[in-house]
């Protein structure tokens, strides 16, 4: 076999032209393979339907590139979740633009590692360009605002907290009981005291739960705020909590990985009022910004603020080459090896600008209102409330928890739709997250009658249910034993001993902080 072509240098476009050829037709095989936002039959179908199509993954000798990439993408295409579909809608997952992609391909091909300047000459300057841009978004009234590319929030999260031990030491985090996961790990990996908790009653930071919280503890404290929880998509009351965070002495964070671009959109921006306040700041742009994963960003309001992340090794930032004008990229991330992000993020906010980019978001966000619309006027099914940025939370009128469970299964093992799931108010609900700007009224339309078509079905018997679910619906009292070990993976048995609710008549009060304009 001869030596593979490389995806550099002056031959490497060619090389790469026809394997490109090759993937855009195994991307568009594997899509009507699949005919829907996943493939149906669940993971006991899809999971050995692809391993027997891509096996061996290491044979004695090669099938050739083209084979290779033709059999493994078609497969990969054609038993994905498919974020462009518009009824693959569960998470802050998104569907990227395509000139972002093409970007990523310009990224792999010259595999620039941002861990020091001459690996990366032209990839650390636009680097550079790119997050002190960015950060002056969030902060535009500092004369040295600054960030960090990072793989997404988490990272960022913890950069966030390693950031205010090193200038407070072992801080106290306070953050809502609505805040991202990610909050209380970050602490737990570095050895911080666990996060108080604060109550988020109605899907928000409780400030008088705050301001009490804050009087009673006495180290350093850094507030946790969210600015697009996980669950509802809501944001923190961010001006008002700074306020106390002022009055008591403590840092704040806010975490805006969701609702962060909002701040391009002059329509939706003042959501967002009081951002700049914080100390830091969460973003994320392959969630409401439409970048391949990943692309997320910790904005600081002075560059200094960062200078604890410096580090040293004598191979990639030796004392001299700096001295004499090499800028010093580890001090940039807590990774070595890291992939230029910087580029499909750039590439779009040229290519968009931002009347482009506050399009696309309030294109999204009116969506998720029209879904709203939609929900709300039909009568069997529930709004748990308006959204604030692109998240929609709904359930079937008069169902228990374990029917709203076994409906987003269904859709799942049918192939139907991808929706989340969220506990709000202490009912669990169907969770859709908007983020395809090219969604249109019939899908959301579609999408409800898929919700109710099939809970219509489970009710009457007329389904198959999805695989270790023998009965519908009820209690584990219904359930022959040992079901409840049969269940899929993440579902837990107090789903299943809820009493079932009682139907209503008519459609329920609205949620108490439901208006019909975007808050």
């Amino acid at each position: 076999m001869p030596t593979p072509p490389l995806a550099g240098g002056p031959t490497g476009p060619a090389a790469l032209r026809p394997l490109i050829d090759t993937v855009l037709t195994a991307l568009h095989d594997g899509a009507t393979l699949r005919g829907g936002p996943l493939p149906a039959g669940g993971p006991d179908t899809v999971t050995p339907r692809t391993r027997t199509a891509t096996h061996p993954l290491i044979p004695d000798h090669g099938t050739g590139p083209h084979h290779a990439l033709r059999n493994l993408v078609t497969a990969l295409a054609a038993g994905a979740a498919d974020p462009a579909h518009p009824h693959c809608a569960a998470h802050l997952h998104t569907p990227p633009l395509a000139l972002a992609a093409a970007a990523d391909l310009a990224a792999s091909a010259l595999n620039p590692s941002m861990d020091s300047w001459d690996q990366a000459p032209a990839a650390s300057a636009l680097e550079a360009d790119l997050t002190t841009a960015l950060a002056a978004e969030i902060y535009p009234h500092t004369p040295s605002p600054d960030a960090v590319i990072t793989t997404g929030g988490t990272e960022a999260n913890q950069l966030a907290l390693l950031l205010a031990r090193e200038r407070h030491g072992p801080v106290q985090t306070i953050c809502g009981t609505n805040a991202h996961h990610s909050v209380t790990r970050a602490a737990w990996l570095l050895g911080l005291p666990e996060p108080v908790a604060v109550p988020a009653p109605t899907g928000t930071l409780d400030l008088a739960a705050l301001d009490e919280a804050l009087t009673e503890l006495h180290r350093p404290l850094l507030v946790v705020a969210t600015a697009g929880t996980t669950d509802t998509g809501e944001i923190d009351p961010l001006d008002a909590i700074a306020d106390l965070c002022a009055t008591h002495g403590a840092e704040l964070h806010i975490d805006a990985a969701y609702g962060g671009p909002l701040l391009f959109s002059p329509t939706h921006r003042t959501l967002l009022h009081g951002l700049d306040r914080a100390h830091s700041v969460t973003l994320d742009l392959h969630k409401l910004g439409w970048q391949p994963a990943s692309a997320g960003l910790l904005a600081v309001p002075e560059r200094h603020h960062l200078t604890p992340l410096h580090h040293h090794a004598p191979y990639l930032n030796a004392d001299d080459d700096t001295e004499a004008g090499l800028p010093d990229l580890l001090g940039r991330s807590l990774r070595t090896t890291r992939r230029p992000d910087a580029l499909k993020i750039a590439v779009t906010l040229q290519a968009l600008g931002r009347t482009g980019l506050a399009e696309l978001i309030d294109r999204t966000l009116a969506t998720a209102h029209h879904l709203a619309d939609l929900v709300t006027k039909n009568p069997t099914l529930d709004l748990y409330d308006r959204p604030t940025i692109s998240t929609v939370l709904l359930r079937p009128t008069g169902a228990d928890d374990h029917t709203v469970a076994t409906v987003r299964r269904t859709l799942l093992q049918r192939g139907h739709a991808v929706l989340g799931r969220a506990h709000a108010e202490g009912r669990l609900w169907l969770k859709a997250t908007l983020l395809n700007p090219h969604t249109t009224p019939q899908d959301l339309q579609t999408l409800l009658d898929l919700i109710s078509d099939t809970t219509a079905d489970l009710i009457t018997g007329t389904t198959d249910l999805p695989a270790g679910i023998t009965d519908f619906p009820g209690t584990t009292a219904d359930l022959p034993a040992g079901t409840t070990a049969d269940l899929p993976a993440g579902t837990t048995t107090d789903l299943l001993t809820q009493p079932p609710a009682t139907p209503t008549a008519t459609h329920p009060t609205p949620h108490p902080t439901e208006s019909d304009t975007p808050r």
